[in-house]
């Protein structure tokens, strides 16, 4: 094992090449730091110990059998798979994540000895967390914004996701803050177009709320997006900030880390953090960065939530995938505040036993849009289906048990489904 003392980020990653394993990391490692194709005449040795990426640990793996990427030289039938750890002196890029991204994720996807390459987790030192602020409000922030001290966070996205004009959405709003919910956000669909304006659905929604908060001293949070271009999200954040609003979302991968990073150094509100495209660069198992690398830097650019989709879930991912992802999130990173996890994509209630014994915490937003809207009852069931449902898991309860005792849980699985156990 190295003894390097120097400040370095280590990337690893999984790839798969019809050359040997080693040549393929040097490559690699090369052609992302001093290298080129070929060894020209001021790489001098000196250069190459101070700036070269160097591999820390190469160790072969099972292949998959999965096609290899077009363009990549060499016999296919001859591939062999590795995981693959990089080090990186820090001294070529700083802590800067748009240059570290460059070394860590750039060329490197198109170089043709690499039959597969994913980026899967980065090591960063703590020169980041001295530039990046991350995230501002957290657990605690959150909680206290939306007066849930304790047990699941439950919340819904606006169900049609657009065409509702701000009239309706705030009748719609209105009914889920009677039913208790705790948080309620746009979908990312709805973003400030003519049809329902970012100002108008401010308008429309805030009042609402603050007549709720002013009955029973409790204000559900409502994420508004803001996503737009970076000369904006100022004006849309203060927006929100000026009409009472303890909520934005960010659309992460569709304003890039720099706009999620700009917003964060001037918001005053927690910043819900939406993976909206994650899919294009992490579900092939050959190609791309996986959740565990992306999350590091979205929560160092100042997601206060960040979505880790849930199990069972109406997407490609698997409920082990789901799982590592809410334990990635909940993982200390530089000492930075936390980051909530936000599970959804077709949660329900009858999801909450089998959720909270794999992950044995309340600190997640979950969140059920069909699940909540589409309940047999209405909203203000599908509302009450959810929360009983993860009280009764928190208290270490059967599945069956909460069945007996909520029946708008029972309700909700004549919609949904058996409950899992």
């Amino acid at each position: 094992m190295s003894t390097v003392t120097a400040p370095h980020v280590i990337a690893t990653y999984i790839i798969e090449t019809s050359l040997p394993l080693e040549h393929a990391a040097e490559v690699l490692a090369g052609e992302q730091s001093t290298g080129t194709f070929v060894r020209v005449e001021r790489e001098s040795d000196d250069l190459r110990a101070r700036f070269a990426a160097q591999v820390e640990s190469l160790e072969e793996i099972p292949l998959t059998g999965a096609s290899p990427l077009p363009g990549s030289v060499g016999d296919p039938a001859t591939r062999r798979r590795a995981r693959l750890r990089i080090r990186f002196p820090l001294e070529n890029f700083g802590p800067s994540l748009p240059n570290l991204l460059a070394a860590v994720a750039g060329n490197l996807f198109e170089i043709k000895q690499l039959s597969a390459i994913k980026l899967v987790d980065l090591d960063l030192p703590p020169a980041f967390a001295e530039r990046y602020a991350g995230p501002q409000f957290g657990v605690a922030g959150t909680r206290r914004l939306m007066s849930r001290p304790d047990g699941a966070m439950i919340g819904t996205i606006v169900k049609p996701s657009i065409g509702l004009s701000p009239a309706d959405l705030a009748d719609l709003v209105g009914d889920l803050a009677a039913a208790g919910v705790d948080f309620i956000k746009d979908d990312e669909l709805q973003g400030n177009g003519p049809q329902a304006p970012l100002r108008e659905r401010v308008a429309a929604v805030m009042p609402v709320l603050e007549r709720h908060a002013d009955r029973t001293g409790v204000k559900p949070m409502y994420a508004f997006n803001i996503t737009d271009d970076i000369d904006r999200l100022e004006a849309n954040h203060d927006l929100v900030l000026a009409a009472g609003g303890t909520c934005i979302m960010v659309c992460v991968n569709l304003v890039g880390l720099p706009g999620l990073e700009y917003i964060r150094r001037r918001s005053q509100l927690p910043i819900h953090g939406h993976r909206a495209m994650f899919g294009s660069i992490s579900r092939s198992e050959q190609l791309g960065i996986g959740f565990r690398a992306w999350q590091k830097i979205a929560r160092l650019s100042g997601a206060d939530h960040l979505h880790t989709n849930g199990i069972s879930n109406k997407f490609y991912e698997t409920d082990a995938q789901v799982l590592d992802a809410i334990a990635a999130v909940r993982e200390p990173l530089l000492g930075l505040e936390s980051t909530v996890p936000v599970l959804s994509s077709g949660q329900w209630g009858g999801l909450a036993h089998a959720t909270y014994a794999e992950t044995g915490t309340t600190d997640l937003l979950v969140l059920a849009g069909g699940g909540i809207h589409g309940h047999p009852d209405g909203a203000r069931a599908g509302v009450a289906s959810m929360r009983e449902a993860w009280a009764s898991a928190a208290a270490g309860e059967s599945v069956e048990t909460a069945l007996e005792r909520s029946a708008a849980l029972r309700r909700a699985t004549e919609a949904f489904g058996a409950a899992r156990v």
